[in-house]
């Protein structure tokens, strides 16, 4: 899926052009507004990968034990490191 970056202002103005390269196109729209990514326009059917999803793809994964202590070393470390994104909307 092809992304397009886009200012709110030019979003707004151009709303209904955006909607219909959306749906025909499957076209993504990231919004910004003062240079800073606010908001997504995606089809409908595009579906983003959750933990679930993750979770269920790596548990097909055959991994030898040297890449699955890396791999749980990795994790482990960037647990530390990431912080939960901040809910503006509260």
């Amino acid at each position: 899926m092809k992304k397009t970056v886009i200012s709110v202002t030019d979003a707004a103005r151009n709303f209904a052009d955006c909607v219909n390269r959306v749906r025909y196109q499957n076209l993504t729209f990231v919004l910004v507004k003062n240079g800073v990514p606010v908001a997504r326009l995606v089809p409908t059917d595009a579906k983003p990968c959750t933990g679930r999803d993750l979770a269920k793809a790596l548990g097909r994964v055959k991994l030898s034990a040297d890449n699955a202590r890396a791999w749980r070393d990795d994790l482990r470390k960037a647990r530390k490191i990431l912080k939960p994104p901040v809910n503006r909307w509260r």
